[in-house]
């Protein structure tokens, strides 16, 4: 028999004060760099921790943050579990009826926010029905002016704190760490529980040499906010581990980023595709020594082949591709090849990258058709199912569990294929699909290709109505600047020509200046479906 010592967010705190005190973490806020090391860091959570048992906060009370990327940020990720309460990290990005109705399904007691985010909640306050108090973080001396009662001064709080102050030894390891909520591209955002064990096996996973490879050498740059899915983990697994991190904070820009990288020497960063596209435009026209990466993480949706292989190819930076959601902490599978796979030649190795990978450690995934278990042959579609030790079993509090959590199985949405090595391929959202004439048409596989060309910036292709075949694909592509006049739409259909079966090509090409994207980032088609609908039917 084995020693049952529980699995919680105490030890790591306590691991990193005791083995790596002078590590650091970089820190911009909006008013500039901020380095500290991880025994301040330490020390500046207990005092945290501390002044919620004198804000009345009891065990299980739920703690709303709305933050940027910053060392306060990291701070409240370690001082609201490891006091008992439950950190619930909320996307900032939401319509604030959105924001107001997570904080009242939650029931966050505080509130901690940024400075520059005050307007957002004051013009909500009075639809919060739980919140009894705000703390507000910011780098200037005194409280900013604001109608919210009561406030209280972050770095007061901390000053005023106990240095000294007891973490929990005594939490059950399967209580509930942090919490958030989807990010809504119909209906209300769903809430998604976060365990003490789950946040700490996640963390071991990305630790392993196989997936995130995640170390004490590492310099890890989060860009993926600490609002969404907990940063993909790595607050975490990085202070857990002894890894400096670079918070980039609040209104950075791919130049801040590039600098960041060159500056810091940072080896490891996690974003959605939209960010490294802005990255590499910034690589493109600038000069910066990102020697130093050994890897960008990308996630949120399909990373373009191109994209890919420009970062691996021109730039010598290692793109690792992923998959996750909200409801899985979020890493289930990741693109690494196998040892046997390195004589692949480098278009099979880049088709391998463009894959989202195979299942991680601890991890147990099916695909699911009409017909039961699809063959693994990377063709036959099917939806994609998850379970394992950091998957939500339920939603908080919504009637949407039943349809998504069935027999001991997260039904993701997601259709994919799989092949005979156990890659995983998203083809596309169940509701994104294209159905034409009976057949089904990848609108993920489309995009990709149309971001190939040399004179798009971004593209997406969604559904429109057709009498005879039921569906249609309709490519939205924004041009690269310099390119507006020069590109027709033939010439993007002549590029997709030799790519496609000719019923998988887009009926039409239509150049918009920006296609509307969710609060992390991805493409929201819904609304590009809204936007066009009429124009598109009238024709």
């Amino acid at each position: 028999m084995m020693m049952n010592t529980p699995l919680i967010l105490t030890q790591m705190i306590e691991r990193v004060e005791k083995y790596f005190p002078k590590k650091e973490v970089v820190s911009r806020t909006d008013g500039g760099i901020h380095t500290l090391t991880y025994a301040q860091i330490a020390e500046r959570t207990r005092r945290l921790a501390s002044s919620f048992e004198k804000l009345g906060i009891q065990e299980g009370d739920r703690i709303g943050t709305l933050a940027w990327n910053h060392h306060r940020h990291l701070e409240a990720y370690f001082a609201i579990p490891c006091y008992g309460a439950v950190l619930h990290t909320i996307n900032i990005r939401l319509s604030p009826e959105h924001v107001a109705y997570i904080i009242n399904h939650a029931e966050d007691r505080l509130l901690l926010l940024d400075a520059d985010l005050i307007p957002l909640i004051e013009a909500i306050s009075p639809q919060l029905k739980s919140v009894e108090g705000y703390i507000i973080m910011t780098d200037q001396a005194e409280l900013p002016k604001t109608s919210l009662s009561p406030v209280y001064h972050y770095e007061t709080l901390v000053a005023q704190g106990n240095p000294k102050q007891a973490l929990r030894q005594d939490l059950d390891e399967n209580a509930p760490a942090g919490m958030c909520y989807t990010s809504a591209t119909t209906g209300n955002p769903k809430g998604v529980i976060y365990s003490h064990r789950g946040i700490v096996l996640h963390s071991m996973a990305l630790g392993l040499v196989d997936t995130g490879a995640v170390s004490e050498r590492d310099v890890a740059m989060p860009v993926v906010p600490m609002f969404h899915a907990n940063a993909w983990g790595l607050p975490f697994v990085c202070l857990w581990f002894g890894t400096k991190q670079v918070l980039p904070g609040p209104y950075f820009t791919p130049k801040i980023l590039a600098e960041l990288i060159q500056s810091e020497q940072v080896t490891i960063s996690a974003g959605v595709p939209t960010i490294w596209l802005g990255l590499l435009q910034e690589l493109e026209t600038g000069n910066y020594d990102t020697s130093s990466l050994r890897a960008l993480l990308c996630g949120g949706a399909a990373a373009p082949k191109s994209l890919i292989k420009t970062f691996e190819q021109k730039y010598s930076i290692p793109f690792l591709h992923a998959y996750g959601m909200t409801e899985t902490s979020p890493l289930v599978v990741i693109a690494k090849p196998k040892s046997y796979q390195d004589d692949l030649s480098d278009e099979e190795l880049l088709d391998l990258k463009a894959k989202q990978g195979i299942v991680v450690p601890m991890i147990d995934i099916k695909v699911v058709g009409q017909n039961g278990e699809v063959k693994q042959d990377g063709k036959e579609m099917g939806e994609l199912l998850i379970r394992g030790p950091w998957i939500a079993s339920e939603y908080y509090r919504n009637e949407k569990t039943e349809e998504a959590f069935k027999d001991g199985w997260l039904h993701t949405g997601d259709v994919v294929t799989i092949d005979e090595e156990g890659y995983v391929k998203i083809v596309d959202r169940t509701k994104d699909l294209i159905k034409s004439g009976g057949e089904w048409i990848s609108s993920v596989d489309l995009e990709n290709a149309l971001m190939a060309h040399e004179a798009i910036f971004e593209a997406a292709v969604i559904a429109v109505p057709h009498e005879k075949w039921q569906e249609r694909p309709l490519a939205c592509v924004v041009l690269k600047e310099g390119y507006v006049g020069k590109v027709t739409p033939e010439d993007i259909l002549e590029f997709l020509t030799p790519q496609f079966a000719k019923w998988w090509l887009p009926d039409e090409v239509m150049f918009v200046k920006d296609i509307p994207k969710t609060s992390v980032g991805k493409f929201l088609k819904r609304a590009l479906r809204e936007q066009l609908k009429d124009q598109y039917l009238k024709k």
